[in-house]
């Protein structure tokens, strides 16, 4: 599972609970984050891309960054138009979820979402157990809410 989410200190528990709900899933989460520099980043996101059936692209952190000059963050919807364009153009079996903290941001920000169900999670770890058992409700192993959580707790801190 492609992990497409925001690694600032701020998104931390919402980080952490995709990976533990996705480890409920017995889903492996892939990030980024997991591959040594040395290639190009793109590079490195579409071979991660490829290589995973699935990808979840969280929308909640494309907002504007205020240090000057003032800039959108486009990462997270870049790395999901990748990964609809890997699914339309090279592996049709491959599937993506899109989720967000507010139900009406994604439709905003990205209008050519529509007709996309976009799991909205609240911006809180139980929201993301939730949406996490909404998206993947056809996983061959189906965790409780109350599971995922009980691995959120037991992460290290």
């Amino acid at each position: 599972m492609f992990l497409n989410i925001p690694y600032d200190r701020a998104f931390e528990p919402l980080y952490l609970a995709y990976i533990a709900g996705l480890s409920a899933f017995r889903l492996a989460p892939r990030a980024t984050l997991e591959i040594p520099g040395g290639e190009r980043r793109l590079d490195r996101i579409l071979d991660l891309i490829r290589d995973c059936r699935y990808s979840l692209h969280d929308l909640s952190r494309v907002e504007l960054n205020l240090n000057r000059p003032a800039t959108p963050r486009f990462n997270m919807p870049f790395e999901l138009g990748l990964a609809v364009a890997w699914q339309k153009f090279g592996e049709p079996t491959h599937t993506w979820c899109v989720f967000e903290s507010r139900g009406w941001r994604a439709g905003k920000s990205l209008s050519d979402l529509s007709g996309t169900d976009v799991y909205v999670h609240g911006g809180t770890p139980a929201g993301i157990f939730h949406e996490l058992c909404n998206a993947l409700v056809l996983a061959h192993h189906q965790p409780s809410v109350t599971q995922m959580a009980t691995i959120y707790r037991k992460l290290p801190e």
